[in-house]
């Protein structure tokens, strides 16, 4: 892809955010796409997102579980930008019309304490960050899930061009140490008061830390760092819970503590 189709793919993604309508795949606009390409329309759409008087305060890792990897025939996670106005109240209210179609994620947030530059080792994100707490992140896509016409689903190009389908988070007051084994760190997940999913920390690359690990790895190569006072979503543990209208949601995370929120 040139640096206009680029913008080009980003402009769609952005006006599906504004109308709330999706677009079509983009890797059938563009079958050429590669991982690189996406990881451009998504740094094209994050500059829009600026433009529009946003700031980032950090940044989401994505597809760790091998049974979402399977599912889009990759072997590796992905990489999304959280903004400010993505960033909900732990209890909030979501109003209605926000997202197209939402849907969450049980995950660990680090908050760290210190930069990040380059590829990191396990023992330096324990030492630069500040705390751990149980999250909410709320995926949404701007992209049809499969093309109405030939019936193909979207690929991992189209996940990442959208930010890897981020559209906001939710953090839990409790604050925890980092060098806590958050391997063992799990949570019962609830909708209107059913559980929906449950699930385990070491289901994130057999150890959340793992995923900021990951991220650093990823960021050194396109020369991006991880800053003091970002908020990392680590990776989600359970499948992506859908959230119509009236959904209620909470994550209890035991003695590691709980977060909610609902969809109006």
């Amino acid at each position: 892809m040139t640096p206009e189709q680029h913008r080009a793919a980003a402009a769609q993604l952005w006006q599906a955010e504004q109308s709330g309508q999706q677009c079509g795949l983009l890797s059938l606009a563009y079958p050429d796409m590669g991982m690189d390409d996406a990881y451009a329309v998504q740094s094209a759409l994050i500059g829009l997102r600026k433009s529009a008087g946003h700031r980032v305060i950090g940044w989401k890792i994505g597809l760790t579980s091998r049974a979402m990897q399977q599912a889009l025939n990759i072997d590796i996670p992905d990489s999304g930008v959280l903004m400010d106005d993505m960033l909900f109240d732990d209890g909030a209210v979501v109003p209605v019309g926000r997202f197209i179609q939402p849907r969450i994620e049980a995950e660990i947030a680090f908050v760290m304490r210190a930069p990040l530059s380059g590829a990191a080792t396990r023992a330096e994100v324990i030492d630069a960050t500040d705390y751990v707490c149980p999250s909410l992140e709320i995926l949404d896509t701007r992209v049809l899930r499969a093309d109405p016409a030939t019936g193909r689903a979207r690929i991992i190009t189209d996940t990442i061009s959208d930010n890897a389908a981020n559209a906001g988070l939710v953090l839990g007051p409790q604050r925890h140490a980092p060098d806590t084994d958050l391997r063992w760190c799990g949570a019962i997940v609830t909708k209107n008061g059913e559980v929906e999913e449950t699930g385990l920390g070491a289901g994130v690359l057999n150890d959340p830390v793992m995923g900021i690990v990951w991220l650093s790895q990823r960021m050194a190569q396109y020369g991006q760092q991880i800053s003091a006072g970002q908020v990392i979503l680590s990776g989600s543990f359970i499948r992506p819970v859908e959230c119509p209208t009236g959904s209620n949601i909470r994550a209890d995370f035991g003695a590691f503590g709980a977060v909610s929120v609902r969809f109006a």
